[in-house]
């Protein structure tokens, strides 16, 4: 089983346990070894083999031998009498606003539902009201969820939720009295996906910013409305949630509302040994004086911690690094000076490669490599190598009308055939000046079978990135099942770079892998793929990716001076 699978079937038994009524301590730590498994960057089983697994943060004995269960057997016996008890069906019906496991399992127990069909068919033949303690108006809430349900999917991804937020970002600053606002959250965090869309103001008007909001044209429905605090479904689906609070006490909100689950319970233990209690109004004193504060770096400070970057707040011992004062130097946009991997009309882009670079040198770039597809992936319209060559003659005329302003690269995202070969032969490789190989189709290989073929390509001597290395495409087509540690051995020997792919349908390494690579001493880039204008500012989304690994610029080959890149990319070809 790979980690995602192990992390889903952890949460999958605090789900079971929930409806159940376990005590909370039970659910929560199945909960939180679900999230070490996710943000694990080591194979789960090579850790087995070595007896390891107790490393893992949340992972203790009880919950180790169970993971060894699953990686021997396919299978855990816990699990399976836990679905026994209780309908695995059940879980369905905690994506419904306002249906929490003790609901679950009073549907279940009151009128044998087990499933979202079983519950809508109820609801709609007026069974759900005769439940005691429920009525009409509980029932027709409970069919405007499964509505809801059936309007979004549980997670979107940050690109399509990002520009949504800024819209209401514009909106909410706009308001009369309000002094500040900010989005917060795991969009401010830059997770790869977003549940619900977080935003916090400040401002001493918040009953009139409230109404404003539930009165807003794009509100589908309210679900809770209060003066700090109100949620509501948009049209589209997306959930959205505000925190208003005073000026003075903007700074607790913020960072109360900006953490994961998990540093923010670690930063509540912190507060607890200094005798203190952490909330969104206030740090109070254990004599119960509240201490406010109207930015994050003094809450920090309070706690005796210096400030800490959103996208680390995942406890991924950003607190104990903040503790000694070895927080990361992180990557910025600004540290961005070249784009390694753009496409033109030449292959499946919409523009020419002029007008991209013009665009690139609009944005800052120094440099901007065109690498458009190789012929291999048919649908791309990929170059011949006689093609290849046409391309080049343009490249150096638009280099020659641009001058200076700009180096031009010709190169070639180059497609790994299911045997490892590549499109192109050895000396038209050797003819690019950057050689991008990638995974496109049959991703489905047995691991041991699509590992050798990547470590094929990533020991050829004219490859010099890797361009989205697990291949995947979100939210629906998961990446390659790659031995990791196997693929980043290969590539520390062979001096290889790994890119992050900036798109928002990839961002592809993840974090957990660029992570791992970086402390290997492997070298990244991120670049935009794009294939059009606009996609060079999807720039942001792999810095983004960058700093959730905790990379810095010193890392990444795209903020080298333009003549330690032009070196290291001619080191095969002099």
């Amino acid at each position: 089983m790979t980690n995602q699978e192990l992390a889903n079937t952890f949460d999958r038994i605090a789900d079971l346990l929930e409806i159940k009524g376990e005590v909370i301590y039970k659910t929560l730590a199945y909960r939180r070894a679900a999230e070490s498994l996710r943000s694990l960057a080591e194979n789960t089983a090579d850790l087995d083999t070595q007896n390891r697994l107790e490393e893992i943060p949340g992972v203790g004995e009880a919950i180790s031998e169970k993971i060894h269960e699953l990686l021997t057997t396919g299978k855990l016996e816990f699990l399976v009498r836990l679905e026994q008890e209780v309908p695995p069906g059940l879980i369905e019906l905690l994506q419904i606003p306002g249906v929490g496991p003790k609901k679950a399992t009073l549907f279940w127990k009151e009128i044998g539902v087990t499933s979202l069909a079983e519950l809508e068919a109820a609801a709609h033949a007026g069974k759900l009201q005769e439940i005691p303690g429920l009525g009409e108006k509980s029932q027709t809430r409970i069919i405007e969820g499964l509505e809801a349900v059936k309007r979004r999917s549980t997670r979107r991804l940050l690109g399509n939720v990002r520009p949504v937020a800024l819209r209401w970002l514009e909106w909410l600053r706009a308001q009369p009295g309000v002094i500040q606002a900010e989005a917060a959250g795991s969009l401010r965090r830059w997770k790869t996906t977003i549940g619900d869309l977080d935003l916090v103001a400040a401002s001493d008007h918040p009953t009139e910013i409230m109404a404003a909001l539930v009165a807003h044209p794009n509100v589908q429905r309210i679900l809770g409305q209060g003066q700090n605090k109100s949620s509501v479904e948009l049209n589209d689906g997306l959930n959205l949630q505000l925190w208003i609070q005073p000026p003075q006490r903007f700074g607790t909100l913020l960072q109360f509302v900006t953490g994961s689950k998990d540093h923010s319970v670690h930063l509540r233990e912190l507060a607890q040994k200094k005798g203190l209690s952490l909330s969104e109004q206030a740090i109070t004193d254990s004599n119960g004086n509240a201490r406010l504060y109207a930015t994050e770096e003094e809450v920090y400070q309070a706690l005796g911690l210096p400030w800490i970057h959103p996208e680390l707040r995942e406890d991924r011992g950003e607190i104990q690094a903040a503790q000694e004062g070895n927080l990361p130097v992180l990557i910025t946009l600004a540290d961005i000076h070249a784009d390694l991997h753009t496409h033109t009309t030449w292959s499946d882009g919409t523009e020419s490669i002029e007008t991209m670079a013009r665009a690139a040198i609009a944005r800052g770039l120094k440099v901007l490599a065109i690498t458009d597809h190789s012929a291999g992936l048919g649908i791309a319209s990929g170059l011949t190598v006689e093609r290849l060559h046409k391309q080049r003659a343009e490249i150096k005329a638009v280099q020659a009308r641009l001058g200076n302003r700009i180096r031009l690269l010709q190169g070639s995202e180059v497609e790994i055939h299911a045997d490892g070969t590549l499109d192109f032969p050895d000396e038209v490789l050797a003819e690019l000046d950057i050689v991008i190989a990638a995974l496109h189709t049959s991703l489905r290989q047995p691991r041991a079978q699509i590992t050798e073929r990547l470590l094929k390509v990533i020991r050829h001597p004219h490859v010099d990135i890797i361009g989205h290395p697990s291949g995947r495409l979100l939210p629906d087509r998961e990446g390659a099942d790659l031995d990791w540690e196997a693929v980043f051995a290969a590539a520390k020997q062979a001096g290889i770079v790994l890119e992050i792919d900036a798109h928002p349908a990839r961002l592809d390494l993840d974090e957990v892998y660029a992570r791992r690579a970086v402390s290997l001493g492997i070298p990244l880039s991120i670049d935009t793929d794009a294939h059009a204008v606009d996609n060079l500012d999807l720039m942001e989304y792999g810095v983004s990716v960058a700093r959730r690994a905790w990379v810095g610029p010193q890392s990444v080959i795209n903020t080298w001076p333009v003549d330690r890149l032009l070196k290291w990319l001619n080191r095969d070809k002099v």
